[in-house]
């Protein structure tokens, strides 16, 4: 791995889709980090309902290390990649349009980088909220009733990891993988790190780099953020064979369960004793992980816990064959069709 210089220009790569609220605190975050080298951010700015647009327009405007680019698509892998394409930095960081980062975020990688040899560093998904369902989510998104022993929710101890919350890349590993694959609307950051790490690369878990994280702040928005998690972490797992695991497979496992007891319950009774301990596991599960929460908060934990899991669930059951990614041959014989109908 060749090493880096003592401080390397670092472009920080943002895809931004109605961030008119926190995206001017986001990037001066960004832009006052306690580092050495030059940083530039490259804003790739989706067609957003609110005033996105002209606040990147502005922040570009009054700094020239910012830059704006259009993804016309909306897409966030799409917004990746424009943003990749228009830097130049040798160190690429991605940070989302409502992240706020610790100062010393980007020093902390760099040295990491340096000192592991990775291609990518990234560290902990701290959920922080502020409503009661809020505060709820964010103590279900950092425990391992809700979402398994993945480090970068959860913590733990530094380390080579199958993938990282947002990522701070070696240009030359981007390159090499030819970036973020555009077919996956979603889990495009575990896919990609795959590929880095199937082409020999390291993806490293460094648990100093802690990035702020706002929950969704409802029932509808919360499970339709974990059903397209489910939905699409399928679509990786038949896009790449060997990639899944008991940790994905638990909450599919305990919807089809449930939904075999409650079908068969009308003719076998002790079928309901299924969707019972489902239940009956999380208000216990609550109880332990819940210490410390507000009453309103503790209160709205057993439902978030089964809004997760049951969402994931049943994305993943339901995600249809047509959104997996197709063959180089099956793409082939497609584009051989439409030029011979």
């Amino acid at each position: 791995m060749k090493p880096l210089p003592d401080a390397p220009a670092v472009s920080v790569i943002m895809p931004v889709l109605n961030e008119e609220r926190h995206l001017r605190d986001s990037v001066r975050q960004v832009l006052d980090q306690h580092y050495d080298g030059p940083i530039e951010v490259v804003l790739a700015v989706g067609p957003s309902h609110d005033r996105t647009e002209e606040v990147a327009e502005a922040i570009a405007a009054e700094d020239p290390r910012v830059t704006v680019v259009a993804n016309p698509t909306g897409r966030t892998p799409n917004a990746l990649n424009a943003a990749i394409a228009a830097s130049s930095g040798e160190i690429v960081a991605r940070v989302d349009g409502h992240a706020m980062l610790p100062a010393d975020y980007l020093s902390t990688a760099v040295t990491t980088l340096k000192q592991t040899g990775a291609d990518n560093v990234g560290g902990i998904m701290a959920a922080e909220g502020v409503t009661p369902f809020e505060q709820a989510v964010a103590r279900a998104m950092t425990s391992k009733i809700g979402v398994g022993n993945a480090a970068f929710h959860v913590g733990g101890e530094g380390g080579p990891a199958d993938t990282v919350y947002l990522g701070v890349f070696r240009r030359e590993a981007l390159e090499r993988v030819g970036g973020y694959d555009e077919h996956f609307q979603r889990a495009q950051d575990w896919e990609m790190n795959h590929r880095i790490r199937e082409t020999g690369g390291l993806v490293w878990f460094q648990p100093r780099m802690r990035v702020s994280y706002r929950p969704r702040p409802n029932v509808r928005s919360l499970g339709r953020q974990y059903f397209h998690y489910g939905r699409w972490r399928r679509v990786v797992a038949r896009t790449h064979q060997g990639t899944i695991n008991l940790r994905y497979l638990a909450p599919p496992v305990a919807v089809l369960a449930m939904l075999i007891g409650l079908v068969v319950s009308p003719f076998f009774w002790p079928g309901l004793l299924i969707p019972a301990a489902y239940v009956a596991g999380i208000l216990g599960g609550s109880v332990l992980t819940g210490r410390g929460l507000s009453p309103a908060a503790l209160a709205r934990l057993p439902l978030v816990y089964a809004t997760m899991h049951i969402s994931w669930g049943t994305g993943f059951l339901t995600s249809p064959p047509r959104l997996t990614k197709p063959t180089e041959a099956e793409a082939t014989a497609s584009l051989h069709d439409l030029f011979t109908e």
